[in-house]
């Protein structure tokens, strides 16, 4: 079985799809609390925008150095997989997502060793307890947040995916790469602020705390949707790019039953043998 498994070209191409898919988006998720400066890291200052009446410079999470290559395999899972394909991926990630979570956290109650805990002050080595729950130890309402936008995103991409194949046939791979991209990431850009921050903010919140305003939101949101945007145009050679490469590797002929294949609703594997 498992030889047969893996010797099969469809099979083995959606392992390895799938694979990338799910590690970029588990890692994602675990590098995204560390915020920024893109201008700074690309050597220049860092710019005033005034979006909303907000002024923003581009601090990003550093999981957006990520979430491109997820892209580029929700693109292409599509095209030869179909939205069965990209909707059981999704589903596993955002499961392995909050399994992962979940260990952390779990992890975190566990009592550290005495060496492990230490004053930074009186050793100058840093309190690595402290640490490692604040890498690990994500807000509950940023890892809902972010999971309800990358599934929402991700169905959303699904449909407007096959929307626009539906349109175009074969021609134009990037109108229907790049354009359910626009479109999905409108969705996931403002989702995941709208419930981890300008919700998140209120919930709980006391006097002096801070809180979001509607307008910070829009103006975030604005700025991270502007930088994803960009990113998705720049990254239109690779989707060719790959096409070409999966062509080649699987053959025309299995290349085009495949592409046939994931624009049916009851798409499977199978259909591909």
């Amino acid at each position: 079985m498992i030889t047969k498994i893996t010797q099969d070209k469809p099979t083995r191409l959606f392992l390895i799809l799938g694979g990338f898919f799910v590690a970029n988006a588990l890692i994602a998720e675990v590098i995204g609390v560390k915020i920024f400066s893109l201008e700074k890291t690309l050597g220049f200052a860092p710019l005033e925008l005034n979006v909303f009446g907000e002024l923003l410079s581009l601090n990003l999470t550093a999981g957006v150095l990520l979430w491109p290559v997820v892209f580029i395999m929700t693109d292409l899972i599509n095209e030869y997989y179909g939205q069965k394909g990209v909707r059981f991926l999704s589903f596993l990630a955002a499961g392995l997502i909050a399994y992962a979570f979940l260990m952390f956290y779990g992890a975190m109650e566990l009592e550290p060793a005495p060496f492990f805990v230490s004053s930074k002050v009186s050793t100058g080595v840093p309190n690595m307890e402290v640490a490692y729950e604040s890498v690990l130890g994500q807000g509950g309402k940023i890892i809902i947040g972010s999971l309800v936008a990358f599934l929402l995103g991700q169905l959303i991409d699904v449909m407007a995916f096959h929307k626009i194949k539906q349109a175009t046939g074969e021609k134009m791979i990037w109108l229907r790469a790049t354009g359910s991209t626009f479109i999905s990431q409108f969705i996931d850009s403002y989702v995941v602020l709208f419930i981890a921050f300008y919700v998140g903010s209120r919930i709980g919140a006391k006097e002096g705390d801070f809180i979001w305003s509607f307008k910070l939101f829009l103006a975030v949101g604005t700025v991270n949707y502007i930088y994803k945007a960009v990113v998705a145009l720049a990254l239109t050679p690779v989707i060719y790019l790959m096409h070409y490469l999966i062509d080649r590797y699987l053959g025309p002929t299995t290349a085009m039953a495949m592409k046939k294949a994931a624009m049916n609703k009851e798409n499977s594997l199978e259909a591909s043998n």
